[in-house]
């Protein structure tokens, strides 16, 4: 079998499309062991610990026990030529106590704070895992192009070793080989370019999430999404941290709104006094009760606290619809992407086939050099186009999976072997 016999069998061969069952992400025990330590996401765990302290702030109240101190030097005017002078002084000690019904609205606005700090702690998770979701595609694209145009390379060097040697049996004209030669010149070029963006893709995944393997996996074959637009919204809404984070923070206006209206009525105060009065000879013990005046600045407190809680209340139903709408637009997509890859892999298959029959032209002298290369050429970037609509598919797949909760563990104590499922 000579060079160009072998050289037409390669371009012969179909485009080889990768289906094993192993999934193209890294695994999940690791990725929940990587998404911890983001700065982010301990951020917010730290975030939760301030929950919790102003949970027990908001349990004890502001009012705090006052002591007070107070002397005096008393004089009297002489009526028996003498001046009496005593030394007298007071202490009292006195406490604010919260009206009935504002304890329990400020219990539930600690549980409230702690609620949204864990909410938060999940969106962290959340944003971490599409972050690394993003990047580890963009690394699995870059060493897609760099096996592609190894391929490529090799092909091509194959190409111009067999024609120097048809050359110098006299069998192949110069210009030939020179076409060769600038052919494999270029594709090295690329090849050099597409591995250095591998290689920087790479750095990226190992300096964001240290401790994440960098091994190349087998691309799976796109699947279009189970279930109807309306269910994979139900399910994205159901586990969307941002909407739950909405909900929460209008749940605390409200909370708020009516502890202000509350507030209108101000605490009173209630004290114990003991005085020490004419150096001893009068002794007074007594009991108080403070009420302060309520003025214009608290009802215009409490008016602001109900127009903010009417604006939380939008600000959810606008965060419900953009959450509504992204995952609509997600959907579409992704069942969109699964058709354009099965185009591109057809078109890919066909122009795979129009190079090794231009291949074929070529070796029976039928066809020119610059043809077989230009049909080789349009073939690859046809490959190229295929497996980039191939990840496409995929990423979108597992992005309407994230979103979804049906691809890591994203809540904060879900154990790493059980993703979430969407009900």
């Amino acid at each position: 079998m000579n060079a160009a016999t072998a050289l037409l069998l390669v371009l012969a061969c179909p485009l080889a499309w990768a289906t094993p069952p192993a999934s193209e992400l890294p695994d999940a025990a690791i990725v929940r062991q990587v998404l911890t330590q983001q700065p982010g996401v301990r951020a917010a765990e730290y975030r939760q610990t301030v929950a919790q302290a102003e949970r027990a702030r908001l349990q004890a109240g502001a009012h705090e026990w006052t002591l007070r101190l107070a002397g005096q030097q008393r004089r009297t005017q002489p009526t028996n030529g003498l001046n009496e002078r005593f030394n007298e002084w007071n202490t009292a000690i006195e406490r604010p106590f919260r009206l009935p019904g504002k304890a329990a609205i400020d219990r539930a606005l600690g549980e409230t704070a702690e609620q949204l700090a864990e909410t938060a702690h999940g969106d962290a998770l959340h944003e971490a895992s599409r972050a690394l979701l993003q990047d580890w595609f963009n690394w699995l694209r870059e060493n897609a192009r760099e096996q592609q145009w190894t391929a490529q390379v090799a092909l091509l060097d194959q190409q111009h070793q067999a024609l120097a040697r048809r050359q110098q049996l006299g069998d192949a004209a110069a210009i030939d080989r020179i076409q060769a030669a600038a052919a494999l010149g270029q594709a090295r070029a690329e090849l050099a370019q597409v591995r250095g963006q591998r290689i920087a893709a790479g750095e990226i995944l190992q300096q964001r999430y240290p401790g994440l393997p960098l091994d190349p996996p087998p691309l799976s074959t796109p699947q279009a999404p189970d279930g109807d637009l309306g269910q994979w919204i139900s399910a994205i809404r159901q586990h969307s941290h941002e909407l739950g984070l909405a909900r929460q923070l209008a749940q605390r206006a409200r909370l708020n709104a009516g502890r202000q209206q509350q507030d209108r009525l101000p605490d009173p105060t209630i004290g114990l006094q003991y005085a020490h009065e004419r150096a001893g000879e009068e002794q007074v013990i007594g009991a108080y009760l403070s009420f302060p005046l309520p003025g214009t600045g608290r009802r215009a407190i409490a008016s602001g606290a109900v127009a903010e809680a009417a604006a939380a209340s939008q600000d959810e139903a606008a965060v419900q619809q953009k959450i509504s709408s992204e995952a609509a637009t997600l959907y579409r997509h992704a069942t969109a992407a699964v058709d354009a890859w099965q185009a591109a892999k057809t078109a890919a298959e066909q122009m795979q086939q129009a190079a090794a029959m231009s291949a074929r032209a070529w070796q029976l002298g039928e066809g020119s050099l610059s043809e077989s290369l230009l049909a080789r050429r349009l073939a690859h970037d046809a490959q190229l186009a295929a497996l980039n609509r191939q990840l496409d598919a995929l990423a979108l797949q597992h992005r309407l999976r994230l979103d979804a909760h049906q691809l890591w563990p994203l809540d904060p104590h879900q154990p790493a072997d059980q993703p979430g499922t969407a009900e």
